[in-house]
């Protein structure tokens, strides 16, 4: 039961980034080159590997979002 509930939050989680870059009409390239001028180097690659998995830390997730402009992210359907 654990182990779906992690799994549950993973997908929540990827989905909330991905919905944040469709917004905005980013690919895994721009966010590569927006969290290379933040001083974060990783390649298009890597990063849909991470979001894929959707088990990348809070640190990653909270680069992405402050690299593409994210200030809010809503967690509900409101």
């Amino acid at each position: 039961m654990a182990a779906k509930r992690g799994k549950e939050w993973e997908v929540k989680v990827k989905g909330l980034l991905k919905a944040e870059l469709k917004k905005r009409n980013l690919s895994y390239a721009d966010l590569a080159e927006k969290l290379a001028t933040i001083g974060i180097k990783e390649s298009p690659r890597n990063i849909s590997n991470k979001i894929g998995r959707g088990s990348f830390t809070a640190v990653f997730f909270i680069q992405c979002l402050e690299s593409i402009g994210c200030e809010t992210v809503h967690l509900g359907d409101n």
